[in-house]
């Protein structure tokens, strides 16, 4: 897995390191609705772009 920091799709922990908050926030974020994944082969990833929009950053 490329884990650079520029990544356009992050895991979940990733994710949670990327915004600071724990990994069952972006759990949970995912299952209301609010963060959204794609599906990449087995994998469910964070589009990195989608992430920080729920977090109220302007990208």
């Amino acid at each position: 897995m490329n884990r650079s920091p520029q990544s356009l799709a992050l895991t979940m922990k990733d994710a949670a390191k990327l915004v600071g908050v724990d990994y069952r926030t972006i759990k949970l974020g995912i299952e209301s609705g609010t963060i959204p994944t794609v599906q990449l082969g087995p994998r469910r990833m964070i589009p990195r772009v989608g992430l920080l929009r729920a977090f109220g950053v302007d990208v």
